[in-house]
């Protein structure tokens, strides 16, 4: 009695762990609206009154006509943050040098409600585009740069240039990669979490049916009243089956008697109790149970 009542304790633990694990299992809304901003009034953005003064400064956060930033999570507010900047740069070095500017704005949106891999290489195509203009404008500065300098080899290169609008499209540059790296960590690791969460489900879903099959063959053979301990024979059964699925069912209809024994004294003596139990009464009831339980659908 020992085994089964350490088999039910263990039982009851697994559910209530599941149980506990799925509660934020839910998945995510199919779409989940952002928040709309609040109306302006029809005056020049944030960002057009930055690209037409030379003296503008970085976005942030709290700049006017940022409302949809602000819907942003932490890493996806840094990596918008970091690409307008970029773009904003490259579009004044484009303006002074006439060059036609094709690349196209990273809007909050893009992002929302969480960085996706697909928006991250739509966002390098555009700062392709960025680095193509520069090319274009600076060439001689450009070209000093080592393609596979380090972030901090960037970064002292920038320092060093007499070009503000170069050196501040730059540092954006590495800033917008450096939230990338962040963005993608982030994805890779909700999508490992949701993953699992999905495991645990299934893991949840085929315990209860488990259970659930389990409880409908103990109800059945009690329903015959069978001279057999219904629970233990099917619970032994269950365990065994884990480890071969056809070799225990074939035992189950042959011989149930091997996961659980005929109890002699629930068979009644026949023919008002002139014919005594024997052993062939156990064999017939073996028999019978075995019969039962192959018309059972599994």
């Amino acid at each position: 009695m020992a085994g089964q009542d350490d088999d039910d304790e263990f039982e009851r633990l697994l559910n209530d762990f599941i149980a506990t694990q799925l509660e934020d299992v839910e998945d995510e809304p199919a779409k989940k609206e952002p928040p709309q901003p609040a109306p302006k009034a029809e005056a020049p953005t944030a960002k057009e009154t930055k690209i037409a003064d030379p003296n503008r400064e970085k976005f942030s956060d709290d700049d006017e006509g940022d409302d949809e930033l602000a819907m942003l999570k932490d890493n996806e507010k840094a990596l918008c943050s970091a690409v307008r900047n970029f773009q904003s740069a490259v579009e004044m070095i484009a303006a002074e040098n006439n060059i036609k500017n094709k690349m196209q704005p990273i809007e909050p949106i893009m992002l929302f409600p969480n960085y996706k891999p697909s928006v991250g290489q739509m966002i390098n195509q555009e700062i392709i585009k960025g680095w193509d203009i520069l090319i274009k404008a600076c060439p001689e500065t450009i070209q000093k740069i080592n393609p596979s300098s380090s972030d901090e080899e960037l970064l002292d290169f920038a320092e060093k240039s007499d070009d503000e609008n170069v050196q501040f499209s730059i540092i954006s540059y590495v800033e917008a990669l450096i939230e990338m790296e962040g963005c993608e960590i982030a994805y890779k690791e909700h999508k490992l979490k949701k993953e699992k969460k999905r495991l645990e489900r299934k893991i949840y879903e085929e315990h209860q049916r488990r259970i659930s099959l389990m409880n409908r063959y103990i109800e059945a053979i009690r329903e015959k009243k069978f001279p057999i301990n219904a629970e233990r024979l099917v619970k032994n059964y269950f365990k065994t089956a884990q480890k071969d699925a056809d070799g225990a069912f074939k035992v189950l209809t042959t011989s149930p008697a091997v996961f659980a024994p005929i109890e002699f004294d629930k068979i009644k003596p026949r023919l008002f109790g002139l014919i005594k139990v024997s052993p062939q009464d156990g064999i017939r009831f073996n028999k019978l149970i075995g019969d039962f339980l192959k018309k059972l659908k599994r």
